[in-house]
């Protein structure tokens, strides 16, 4: 039986997997899947960057429009292809309150500050 809270003996000298763990609060095993999601969904993004960039430009060049449409679009396409991923690999709850932490930090940076 695998224990999922210790990583196998070859890599018990991954102190960083370690780190992951207390400050997630995750096991070993949901600390390699969450950096899977994330492995994969910027490889989905960086797919999807040719097609979005046609759509926008006939010519399929970058652009300055392309380039601020670009970027004003891919943070919510980014956190869907998460949540999805992360609902798929089954750490949706995971991806959901680190979604929530990241919009937090975002308004604080547009809010007035007292």
């Amino acid at each position: 039986m695998i224990d999922k809270n210790t990583p196998p003996n070859n890599l018990s000298n991954l102190s960083w997997i370690e780190k992951l763990q207390k400050r997630w609060g995750v096991n070993y095993l949901q600390v390699l899947t969450i950096l899977f999601v994330f492995a994969i969904t910027g490889t989905t993004i960086l797919l999807i960057k040719k097609p979005v960039l046609s759509f926008f430009s006939e010519s399929g060049e970058s652009n300055t429009l392309f380039s601020i449409l670009y970027y004003l679009l891919i943070l919510p396409i980014y956190n869907i292809v998460l949540l999805f991923y992360g609902f798929i690999l089954g750490q949706f709850y995971f991806f959901w309150e680190f979604e929530k932490r990241t919009f937090r930090r975002i308004k604080q940076l547009f809010s007035k500050k007292k």
